[in-house]
């Protein structure tokens, strides 16, 4: 059966369980990026323009009930795109391929998946030994960035135990292009002793592991520039998001892995990938660089090549 065909037959089933003709499920067509596909839910997140009629240009999710069409379509994809609303869900029916998004400003390149990105805030704080690490400093390398502190009673040991097992799983070849982060919650208490035990008592290897603190101002600020919420429970605990932070070497922010439902393994894979992955800003430059090299070579220069062939 063709895929037009299956999403005949699910927009049918639509209507006979909502009790309606199928003259009464309007179809609407759009333009848009897909941001994220997750074929486990059936569904795909769409950054679209205005929508006639149905909805002005946003950021949303939508069922993909052909499992076929959802097979076909990748982050990153400009798609045009048949949408139905069924009365509790709104559905992509079909959709065609225009092209894709260029690497750049938004986007990156996670092996060979394109990921929407975000610009990693800066810092400049001071790690376990004292020493002031800016988020500059560690350009060109793949970061895990996340949020503890030292005396937090729950989540933030599981945290560290799960980044020290990413640690541990990495390969030899991307070790030195890898660099954990670790950014205080409590930097009035996590003092570079503080920190340094911490890591010890973990089995954190501070080779390639910066924790870091430093004045509980600047601290702060930092973490909510992360959009790291917290607060403090009536016994005067942290409570807070719990998050890591995938960041490449252009210092974009390339992944969010919220709570502990990713294990050390997926991370992990993600890491190696994106240690892997040329960055956007060295291809530029070698491109620029190529410009360069043949900027006067009438081999390369369509004026002088037109020139020498005519007549």
């Amino acid at each position: 059966m063709s895929a037009r065909r299956r999403a005949v037959a699910v927009l049918a089933g639509a209507c006979a369980l909502l009790a309606l003709g199928c003259d009464d499920v309007r179809r609407y067509g759009a333009r848009g990026i897909v941001e994220d596909v997750r074929r486990e839910d059936a569904v795909v997140v769409v950054d679209h323009g205005a929508v006639r009629g149905l909805m002005g240009p946003m950021t949303m999710t939508f069922d993909v009930p052909d499992a076929d069409l959802l097979a076909r379509l990748e982050p990153g994809q400009r798609i045009s795109f048949t949408l139905v609303f069924t009365g509790s869900a709104y559905q992509i029916v079909d959709a065609t391929v225009l092209g894709t998004v260029e690497v750049g400003d938004e986007w990156a390149r996670l092996g060979e998946q394109l990921v929407r990105t975000t610009v990693a805030p800066p810092f400049s704080l001071r790690d376990q030994d004292g020493r002031v690490l800016t988020l500059d400093d560690l350009a060109g390398r793949a970061l895990l960035v996340d949020f503890v502190f030292t005396q937090c009673p729950g989540p933030c040991p599981l945290q560290t135990a799960r980044a020290v097992a990413v640690q541990r799983a990495l390969p030899d070849d991307v070790r030195d292009r890898v660099h954990f982060v670790s950014i205080s919650l409590d930097p009035a208490n996590d003092t570079p002793e503080a920190f340094r035990a911490y890591a010890r008592k973990h089995g954190a290897d501070t080779r390639n592991w910066s924790f870091l603190g430093g004045d509980p101002g600047e601290v702060d600020a930092v973490v909510r520039s992360y959009a790291v919420g917290k607060t403090r429970d009536a016994e005067g605990v942290i409570e807070h998001l719990v998050v890591s932070l995938l960041v490449n070497g252009d210092g974009k922010i390339v992944r969010r892995y919220l709570g502990m439902e990713h294990g050390a393994e997926e991370i992990a894979a993600d890491l190696v990938a994106l240690a892997r992955t040329p960055l956007a800003s060295a291809e530029r430059g070698s491109a620029h660089e190529h410009a360069h090299e043949h900027a006067h070579d009438p081999a390369h220069d369509p004026g002088e090549a037109a020139a020498g062939d005519a007549p």
